[in-house]
């Protein structure tokens, strides 16, 4: 039994703690050793507690700050009860929790932060069953503490309410409203209270400092300021979660018309300090900026959250209105301040693009009483109506020319930052969130505001552009006012070609401008340049047949270029206009000089997303051109290069084997000159214990999939890989439609060589494979037994003795007569057992009296009456209008050879023997298959035509074109077993069993036996 940690342990840990934080790695490793195997033991946690909250060790603050450390990272395991672990006993935890309760003043904020989340970890486990007083305490706590305390108080409510917002059981929702209606008023009178000393104390600063005053440092009012931002995040948290949201609920949630009118009275009161505390006390005026959007992205929550109550007239029009003319005409101060300005295009945004406002058909008002719909109906026409007013036409019109003019315009040090690195600018140009960066965010708000008004803005859009291309001809050089213009009307008609493309004509507008913009090679139309090839990426819609060869050669010239930015862009717009024509061979004469253009830009490319894009390129030249064998030693070289120097790169590897995948389907059956780079790489990846197994293997398996299809014959080192599938499909069965297709490969390309050497390893996976797997992977698999048993009619039953045996078991047990999955399968199974019978009677009729599967059926819960072969003629009897055509001809052989069998009970169902074979005989065989129908061309297996490549489709033919079910002929089977039946049982018996067949059904038989 682990011993416990008491009050005489302290200095062995105090010490632990001490050396765990030295230098010196011969003292912090046995600590950290003795740390770790300690923190299961009761007393562990209460030891740390005592260090933490120690007024002798008040000055030391790195060992608390380690020993907080360790008490969260103890909380987190053993808080809960484990089973390898006796945890923390529900007497030490009592303790925990008062002692915790009662330490909120502590003065270092990295302790208390620390203090904070583990108090909050705690809770969501143990409240409200354990911990039922844990708010009330803190909420009376609240009442009576000072600034330092309450704001510590406010850490750890804050920490708390966001870990239980999290939990998702209506139960928990229950508590947690509870939990708002109890803290609601208080916090949001807190905060309101605190809002009333902070603007005084602010005014009172910039009087003293227009009046050169000395400032004091004011970290009172500081930590005033930091308690009142921990507030508004708790009344955020009891907003926005505390309550259902309205879009389900459709029920007014009151504090949503209480607070968010006072908080933009609060942005409106903290603005004008954003300049004014600048100079004067750094962190004041740090904490404005943060406070201004903060409560900004508190409004944009409690919109998404509650978008039905944000509607109301007192809320939503004031919002809007103060976010659209902050964005249109911002102070001089504010024009600067980009987060402020990001938060304010945030909530325009989600309020243009929000689904409830637009959820309205009219207005419907209901004397009975409204329903949910009709409720929300009603405030939409509400919202709506309110929007109109709010944006007018000539508002709209000027947002969408202040978004084009003011944001889209590329600034200085965008400029400067593309020139120090082009690469690095381009990716971060696409990578970024729109809600991180100013331009980004003023694009998406482009878009909806685009969307919302099509109509309207189309005209304002094209008159931009024009404007802009007459203020800055396709010859001009240098970075003006007007390039720059013109590169942000590019930059929004690059956004919306669908809804342009009525408006402007991208032929004309190509031959008459981009043309020529793009034949001036002035460095400075690095900027133009840039913007056209992302056009010509987003309007492949409109590039019509007789454009794409024209515009594939402009965007080869300037993956030609010098700027990397350029390029960068032309080659994900080249992948683009390729992937959409679905024809590369319309220019495949120019595609083909992308090659060296690409291997080049690799030398040249550092970042990550430069290869992926790259990689992208090649992969689609890969896949839609054609030709390839010219170029396939420099992309052997190409990919074995970059695969080296990939290591550790997860994704980047993932966009390598999809591009090894479609370069060797590229290459056909000539794939073979790549073996020397495909298949190491291959075996490396497809090793379960390979460290990369968990991001790789799908890739990898599909990448195996590909080189064994296209082989035109099994190579030694690939035949030496099989292995490797049965340990995939031993640790689970997730890429079981890729295997079977692999096995399926191994099987008709590999021949006797592999069934040499893997037999075992092939039997083991299907046995594993049947019966452990659900009905689509089932179905899958019934295929590849069914080609085993073709190439190998005398060897495979044997082999596959256990899997033979599931099948039987399929076959003769009831299944689900309304399931089509479960009776294919079934089908399917009794079909192969069919084959099995005519192919190797002895074998399967040996396999039916065996004391093995006599004891499965058993266990199955499947009963047979007789013997398990006519258990199978039952089956087969019973599957015969479910089948396919060749399903039911090896039936119909099947059957006719159990005429054979020296038993009595065939004559009792002779006649429903011989109505299913003449069935089928009078069916005849009905259409074919793909695969079927192409083996009547194939030559008989010991010989080759001329040029054919002996490869995987070719020899699958031959397998089918020389099955012995397509190849016998039903009716001699039939008419020499009857007679051999006549013999066994005698021509009285015979004649008798024969005679209760119905004259019709009698009459069909002679027909189908020409015997009339």
């Amino acid at each position: 039994m682990t011993m416990s940690l008491s009050a005489a342990d302290l200095p062995t840990i105090y010490n632990l703690i001490a050396n765990s934080l030295s230098q010196d790695v011969s003292l912090r490793k046995p600590a950290e050793d003795a740390l770790s195997q300690s923190e299961s033991r009761p007393g562990f946690c209460s030891c740390l507690m005592e260090i933490i909250m120690s007024k002798d060790l008040a000055s030391q603050t790195d060992i608390r700050l380690m020993a907080s450390v360790y008490f969260k990272n103890s909380i987190n395991r053993y808080w809960r009860s484990r089973r390898d672990s006796t945890g923390i006993s529900n007497e030490e935890k009592i303790y925990l929790r008062q002692k915790l309760l009662s330490h909120m003043r502590e003065e270092n904020y990295q302790i208390s932060l620390q203090l904070s989340v583990l108090i909050s970890k705690i809770a969501r486990i143990d409240y409200p069953k354990e911990w039922s007083e844990f708010f009330s305490i803190l909420a009376q706590m609240l009442q009576s503490a000072d600034i330092l305390s309450s704001h510590r108080i406010l850490l750890v409510l804050y920490r708390t309410l966001k870990e239980l917002s999290t939990k998702r059981l209506t139960s928990d929702q229950k508590n947690f409203a509870e939990i708002s209606s109890l803290l609601f008023e208080f916090c949001w009178h807190l905060w309101q209270k605190d809002v009333q000393m902070i603007l005084p104390a602010f005014g009172s600063l910039t009087q003293r400092f227009s009046s050169n005053a000395p400032v004091d440092h004011h970290e009172d009012l500081y930590l005033i300021c930091e308690r009142w931002l921990l507030c508004l995040k708790v009344v955020r948290q009891l907003v926005v979660s505390g309550f259902q949201s309205d879009a389900k609920a459709v029920q007014e949630v009151r504090p949503v018309k209480e607070v968010c009118p006072v908080l933009l009275t609060a942005i409106q009161s903290f603005l004008p300090y954003y300049s004014s505390l600048q100079e004067l006390h750094p962190k004041l005026w740090d904490f404005t900026r943060r406070a201004c959007t903060k409560i900004l992205k508190v409004l944009v929550a409690v919109q998404n959250r509650h978008p039905y109550s944000f509607g109301d007239k007192c809320v939503l029009p004031p919002v809007v209105d103060f976010c659209l003319n902050k964005i249109i005409s911002p102070e001089p101060e504010i024009a600067t301040f980009e987060q402020f300005l990001i938060q304010c295009m945030v909530m325009v945004k989600i309020i243009l693009e929000c689904k409830e406002y637009k959820n309205i058909t009219g207005r419907v008002i209901n004397e009975n009483g409204l329903t949910k719909e009709q409720v929300k109906k009603t405030i939409s026409g509400v919202v709506v109506d309110m929007l109109k007013s709010l944006m007018p036409v000539e508002r709209v019109v000027l947002l969408c020319n202040i978004l084009i003019r003011r944001y889209f315009v590329l600034t200085a040090s965008d400029l400067d930052e593309w020139h120090q690195n082009p690469e690095s600018f381009h990716h971060e140009q696409d990578m970024v969130q729109w809600t991180e960066k100013l331009r980004p965010c003023a694009e998406a708000l482009f878009i909806v505001l685009f969307e919302n008004y099509t109509q309207l803005l189309c005209p304002v859009v094209v008159s931009i552009l024009h404007e802009a291309m007459n203020g800055c001809p396709p010859s001009e050089t240098a970075i003006t006012p007007g390039m720059l213009l013109k590169d942000a009307a590019y930059g929004a008609v690059r956004y919306v070609s669908y809804e342009l493309s009525s408006h402007l004509n991208f032929k004309d507008w190509f031959n008459g401008a981009l043309s020529h913009e793009l034949m001036n090679d002035h460095p400075n139309m690095c900027i133009i340049h840039r913007k056209i090839a992302l056009i010509l990426g987003l309007w492949i819609t409109e590039i019509k047949d007789d454009m794409k060869k024209t515009v594939c050669c402009a965007l080869i010239k300037l993956l030609q270029g010098k700027d990397l930015a350029v390029r960068l862009a032309a080659c994900r717009s080249l992948s683009s206009l390729i992937e959409y024509s679905n024809n590369g061979q319309d220019y495949a004469d120019v595609l083909s000089a992308c090659w060296g253009l690409c291997f080049k830009l690799l030398h040249e490319v550092q970042e990550f997303d430069s290869k992926v894009q790259l990689l992208n390129l090649i992969s689609v030249l890969i896949e839609h051109v054609n030709e390839i064998l010219p170029f396939a030693n420099e992309l052997v070289e190409f990919f074995q290069k970059v695969w080296e120097e990939s290591s550790g790169e997860n994704l980047l590897q993932i966009q390598l084997l999809i591009a090894l995948r479609n370069f060797v389907v590229a290459l056909g059956y000539q794939s073979p000159i790549c073996y020397g780079m495909l298949l190491p790489i291959l075996q490396s990846n497809i090793d379960v214990h390979s460290p990369d197994e968990l991001n790789l293997l799908e890739d990898s398996v599909l990448l195996w999939e590909a080189t064994v299809a296209n082989a035109p014959a099994m190579a030694p080192q690939l035949l030496g890989l099989f292995p490797c599938l049965v340990d995939i499909m031993e640790r689970s069965f997730d890429h079981l439609e890729v295997a079977v297709r692999i096995i399926e490969s191994y099987i008709i390309l590999g021949g006797t060589d592999f069934l040499n050497m893997h037999a075992s390893g092939l039997a083991k996976l299907l046995d594993a494979i049947v019966g452990n797997v659900n009905d689509r992977g089932l179905k899958s698999t019934l295929p590849v037994i069914e080609i085993l048993l073709q190439c190998f009619p005398r060897e495979a039953p044997q082999l596959i003795s256990s899997t033979i045996q599931k099948l039987i078991i399929i076959s003769i047990s009831g299944g689900d007569d309304h399931d089509p999955s479960k009776t294919d399968i079934k089908a399917y199974s009794a079909a192969i057992l069919a084959r099995v019978l005519v192919i190797n009677t002895d074998y399967l009729a040996h396999l039916a009296s065996e004391q093995s599967l006599l004891l499965a059926l058993q266990q199955a819960g499947v009963g047979v009456d007789d013997n398990v072969l006519l258990s199978l003629v039952n089956a087969w009897l019973e599957m015969m209008d479910n089948a396919t055509d060749i399903q039911r001809k090896a039936y119909g052989l099947a059957l006719a050879l159990i005429l054979t069998l020296r038993l009595p009970q065939v004559l009792d169902i002779l006649d429903q023997i011989l109505c299913a074979c003449t069935t089928v005989m009078l069916g005849g065989v009905g259409e074919l298959n793909d695969e079927e129908s192409s083996c009547d061309d194939v030559v008989s297996p010991g010989s080759h035509r001329k040029g054919i490549v002996p490869s995987k489709d070719f020899r699958k033919r031959q397998v089918l074109a020389s099955d012995p079910i397509k190849q016998l002929s039903l009716e001699t089977v039939v008419r020499e077993n009857l007679q051999i039946c006549a013999n066994l049982h005698g021509e009285s018996s015979f004649n008798v069993a024969v005679s209760r067949m119905h004259p019709s059904a009698f009459a069909q038989l002679q027909q189908a036996l020409k015997m009339v």
